[in-house]
């Protein structure tokens, strides 16, 4: 059984669960593409209104109760946007543990994030992703995200993506 439980970015579980994102980031990396920058989040962000981070509690290997992935959104202020025709918000670091995948939680994180953020007021999301994540990209996909402009300079990042909520 998956459950999902909103913490801090600070949290321990959170913070341990980052850091075996970016480790794992940093060590599939492209390297025809240069070094993974990592940036840490900023927990502000991922506080309500402004945000939500959520951890995956699933199992571990032997079969017992674990924290097994993570992700977040944060609201991203867009000045272009001064009329409110959009209020869109960003999804973060979502990540599940190596063991977990093809069981249909980064699909129902992804979710969650998306009931997240239309509670939020979000009228779109957003997200960037690097083609090398094939897996991650036709998950996305597969849940409505079609290709956009770059909205960021993430150095990471090869493709943008967004969803209209309706």
């Amino acid at each position: 059984m998956v459950s999902f439980r909103e913490v801090s970015v600070l949290d321990d579980s959170a913070q341990a669960l980052l850091a075996e994102y970016f480790s794992a980031r940093t060590l599939s990396f492209p390297g025809d593409q240069g070094t993974y920058k990592t940036t840490l989040p900023d927990a502000r962000e991922f506080v309500p209104p402004r945000g939500v981070f959520l951890v995956v509690e699933g199992e571990d290997l032997a079969g017992d109760a674990s924290d097994v992935g993570c992700g977040g959104i944060r609201k991203l202020d867009d000045p272009a946007n001064a009329a409110g025709a959009r209020v869109r918000y960003e999804v973060k670091h979502l990540w599940l543990q190596p063991h977990t995948r093809g069981l249909g939680l980064g699909r129902a994180l992804l979710a969650e994030l998306e009931r997240s953020a239309r509670a939020l007021g979000a009228t779109e999301l957003v997200l960037d992703t690097n083609a090398s994540l094939e897996a991650a990209g036709g998950l996305y996909r597969s849940s409505g995200f079609t290709e956009i402009e770059p909205y960021n300079s993430n150095p990471n990042a090869t493709t943008w993506l967004g969803k209209l909520l309706g």
